[in-house]
């Protein structure tokens, strides 16, 4: 597969630079995806999906969060960013993707906390349809056995007690993801405690003005993202038709997908095809 992508730097309206990644197609179908990522998950995890679907006539957008990876600022334990100034980072993306193609219908695909980045994204309004990918409230009791016990010992003593210590979330020398900025964990935190999640700390979220489709998908075996957790955010878009689909792998005959599974090259026959026909039919 040719790879056509290009990088470029983009300032946000926070005053932030972020590298971003444009995967533009031999032909156009006229239509733009933006990836928003998963907490510290770099944006190259998602060039597989961005190839293969720039490769059928999408240009397609990545991007790192300001303070992760080619976002990273020169010292991590004086990064400022918070989880609306991520959220301000996918609004540069998509107000990006619009200016460079006015014209294309513009889709949002998001994975875990980029789909709660939307309520904060006041650019949002931008976007033809959104399709979020184990999207969900990240409040402990919503989790069960083994995975509930996780959401506790991450939310009251993983980040309380490492991130003073380093002046960041030291989340490689865990085993999780990449380092996060202090403020984004703290913040995250605050959410993660509180049976509202984000809703505890703000009144005028975006999610009830959204009026374009929206597709939100979960798997069984999600660690990260159980189904309840996944429908409670999917119930926060009030204004707008959801198409709500907890996907059994048995059932169309894949292999697991839990987390991180989507995006992996072995489900373009599957997930990736569902993905495009339901674009196309939104």
């Amino acid at each position: 597969m040719k790879n056509n992508s290009s990088g470029l730097s983009l300032t946000t309206a926070a005053g932030h630079v972020i590298h971003v990644s444009i995967f533009l197609p031999e032909k156009t179908n006229n239509k733009s995806i933006v990836i928003s990522s998963a907490t510290g998950v770099l944006q190259k995890f998602y060039s597989k999906f961005a190839l293969h679907f720039s490769a059928l006539g999408f240009t397609v957008y990545t991007f790192d969060y300001y303070g992760i990876g080619k976002s990273s600022s020169q010292n991590l334990k004086q990064n400022t960013a918070d989880l609306h100034t991520w959220a301000l980072d996918q609004a540069a993306v998509l107000t990006l993707a619009k200016q460079n193609h006015p014209q294309h219908q513009l889709t949002l695909i998001t994975h875990n906390i980029g789909g709660q980045l939307i309520g904060l994204n006041p650019e949002i309004h931008l976007v033809d349809s959104i399709i979020t990918i184990a999207s969900q409230t990240g409040y402990w009791k919503y989790f069960q056995g083994f995975s509930k016990i996780r959401m506790l010992v991450f939310w009251y003593a993983l980040i309380p007690l490492t991130t003073p210590i380093f002046g960041y979330f030291p989340a490689k020398k865990l085993g999780l993801f990449e380092n996060v900025p202090k403020r984004v964990v703290y913040q995250w935190r605050k959410w993660g405690i509180h049976p509202e999640y984000m809703f505890s700390a703000f009144t005028d979220l975006q999610f009830s003005n959204i009026k374009c489709p929206v597709l939100s998908l979960s798997f069984p075996r999600d660690t990260y993202a159980p189904k309840g957790a996944v429908d409670w955010l999917a119930s926060k878009f009030t204004n707008t038709k959801v198409d709500r689909r907890h996907l059994i792998p048995e059932d169309l005959q894949i292999e697991d997908v839990q987390h991180f599974g989507f995006f992996r090259e072995q489900f373009k026959a599957s997930l990736w095809q569902l993905t495009e026909n339901w674009i196309d039919s939104n």
